[in-house]
């Protein structure tokens, strides 16, 4: 009769049970396509005067489609996650850049298959592998040693062409001419025999050792600026794995085309009345603000290791993302067509 009597333990009959509220960073991940058709069915392909109604409801759509990487970063910040599900969200803070990438992808070997089908799959697997993954290393120190300082130091050379790579979009506000102008000094050096392949090998090495740091990191809970590096490193190892795919097998090698002004903003149409490119908007903007928010994060960390006071560096840290955002928010201004002087 006590079998009858007591409770049995469900998990234990059905076998794998489902952390329901951790799969929310894969279904916001699922609708961020559909959040962009919606955006686009409200713009149009023309860019005539929009009505204020379809421009509130426009800017709230694709506020709404911003939103997905950083609820996804905000998940992972549970404390009570297992590793499958924080590995799930962060991930997710990837969701923007991953489905250029899969657009890029579907395109070179022409599939026939939608995007979102496609989309929808890849997500419906990643979330069922965090929910089946065990929890073998949740306790373990992640071991990162030297490579979290190599890592660094190669981020500090980086550095040097994304400051002058970024400042080059920033005289996208000024016009196309001027960002060509700029571009065309910059090429001497990063497009040429030597300096090329350098940046290419450079950039592979810190998607390697980021990926390494993610993983090893995401294994146990962190706090929130720990968090937000993991997170940032994520998505700028994907973003610069899928750019360089964009660029040099992508225009250069399927399309033969040039990688200028025109490429960026998915000429002639733009970014914004475009049914693809409209997914560049916030890939471009948020890899803008990752690139620059995680070197302040990895400034905070050498601040806090050479004795400078937690609350100051978190201040600098702070400081450090409100002008990342503000310059991701004035590229992609000019990116869109907005222009000063």
């Amino acid at each position: 009769m006590n079998a009858f009597a007591r409770p049995r333990d469900r998990s234990a009959v059905t076998g794998l049970r489902f952390d329901y509220s951790a799969l929310a960073p894969a279904a916001a991940a699922i609708c961020y396509p559909f959040l962009l058709r919606a955006f686009h069915a409200v713009v149009g392909t023309q860019a005539a005067m929009s009505s204020p109604l379809e421009i509130v409801a426009a800017t709230l759509i694709l506020a709404v489609a911003f939103v997905v990487p950083f609820l996804a970063l905000a998940l992972a910040c549970r404390p009570d996650a297992d590793p499958g599900a924080r590995r799930l969200a962060y991930v997710g803070v990837a969701t923007p850049t991953l489905f250029v990438f899969l657009g890029v992808v579907q395109a070179l070997i022409h599939s026939p298959i939608p995007d979102e089908l496609v989309w929808c799959m890849l997500w419906l697997a990643i979330a069922t592998w965090s929910q089946a993954a065990g929890n073998p290393v949740a306790a373990m120190r992640p071991i990162v040693g030297r490579w979290r300082i190599v890592h660094g130091m190669t981020a500090a050379v980086l550095f040097l062409y994304v400051a002058f790579h970024l400042a080059n979009h920033l005289f996208g506000l000024i016009g196309p001419d001027a960002h060509a102008a700029v571009m065309k000094v910059g090429r001497v050096v990063y497009r040429s025999d030597m300096g090329e392949p350098l940046l290419v090998a450079a950039m592979l090495f810190q998607i390697g050792t980021g990926l390494f740091l993610a993983w090893r990191w995401s294994a146990a809970p962190r706090d929130f600026y720990r968090t937000f590096q993991v997170g940032s490193g994520a998505y700028l190892s994907l973003y610069i794995l899928g750019h360089m795919n964009s660029v040099f097998i992508y225009a250069r090698s399927f399309l033969g085309i040039p990688t200028d002004w025109n490429f960026a903003i998915g000429a002639p149409t733009g970014l914004i009345h475009d049914a693809w490119n409209i997914r560049l908007l916030p890939h471009y903007a948020l890899g803008v603000f990752f690139v620059l928010s995680h070197l302040m994060s990895g400034l905070r960390m050498v601040l806090i290791a050479h004795g400078a006071n937690r609350r100051a560096a978190n201040r600098i840290w702070g400081a450090g993302v409100a002008i990342s955002a503000a310059i991701s928010a004035a590229i992609i201004a000019g990116m869109c067509g907005v222009r000063i002087g």
